[in-house]
């Protein structure tokens, strides 16, 4: 299927999986959002995602392409899913069990490369050369549009700015490796950057509200926007991207785009650091409709 009219994207996140049908113009047709059933395991994911499509496809009333963003990557070596964090999935041939179920080929990316093709197509990016997104989460990820293709890279682990050791003696990731900058700039890592502080056990949301009238909030919010200059700067010194557009639930934080921008100029090799640090144009969205990206348009 080298393209559609309508196009069908699917999120599949660790509680929510959602659906988007877009037209041959990218505008919304219609969308669903269900719960993952992690508990049920594997198999009811799939037949969750079929059944959306199903569902989507009835209101399209044609064949669409379907395009799915998931955590994780596929192996080249195996096929199969590896380094998810919806557990469940990794060790599995998502892609073709997918495509099997729903009787055509699926394209299948990363979510945080579907979050970089939507803001390059239609979003904070549209009209930039080289962009880079960043899904800063429960997880740490990143994405690289370059001239409006995605670049997933030889390995397929273009982005994965995440996996930088940041910290030698930084907390242990599930990648085996210690001070990752996943483990320091994740909604975790704030949590516990701030216990580490002498603050209670709240989740990042509530440390963010907190920042007015608590002086360890403060303290925390500062150490995470010196940690994400540090980190992201070594991006930026390899790609020097047109614009950096920022994703996820931790891309809120008002900081991030004056302290956080300007500890990432100060640790950028340049004596004049102009590259725009913006939100997702389409915020929570851009997920989804990058899925569907994933398949050229070809008009009726």
């Amino acid at each position: 299927m080298a393209g559609a009219a309508v196009r069908i994207g699917i999120d599949l996140g660790g509680t929510k999986i959602e659906a988007i049908l877009l037209d041959a113009k990218g505008l919304e047709k219609a969308r669903k959002r269900v719960p993952t059933p992690v508990a049920a395991g594997y198999e009811a994911i799939l037949e969750t995602i079929a059944a959306l499509v199903t569902e989507l496809e009835t209101i399209a009333g044609m064949p669409c392409t379907v395009g799915v963003g998931s955590p994780g990557a596929l192996s080249h070596r195996t096929g199969t899913l590896k380094n998810a964090n919806t557990l469940c999935l990794n060790g599995k041939p998502l892609s073709a069990d997918l495509s099997h179920r729903l009787k055509r080929p699926i394209r299948l990316e990363n979510d945080a490369n579907c979050l970089a093709l939507s803001e390059a197509q239609d979003g904070a990016g549209r009209g930039c050369r080289c962009v880079f997104a960043v899904i800063l989460g429960t997880g740490v990820g990143g994405g690289l549009v370059m001239d409006g293709t995605l670049w997933p890279g030889h390995q397929h682990i273009s982005g994965e700015w995440g996996h930088n050791v940041l910290e030698d003696d930084g907390p242990p990731c599930y990648c085996g490796r210690r001070g990752c900058v996943e483990t320091l700039l994740s909604g975790p890592g704030l949590t516990a950057s701030y216990q580490a502080l002498g603050g209670a056990n709240l989740t990042a949301h509530d440390i963010v509200a907190r920042i007015p009238n608590d002086a360890i909030a403060r303290a925390a919010l500062n150490r995470y926007c010196q940690r994400f200059g540090r980190a992201l700067a070594t991006v930026v010194n390899i790609l020097d991207p047109d614009v950096i557009v920022l994703g996820g639930g931790l891309s809120a934080i008002p900081a991030l785009y004056t302290e956080g921008r300007a500890a990432l100029g100060q640790a950028t090799f340049t004596d004049d650091f102009i590259t725009p640090l913006v939100p997702a144009q389409h915020g929570a969205s851009s997920g989804v409709r990058g899925a569907a990206h994933l398949w050229p348009i070809s008009p009726l």
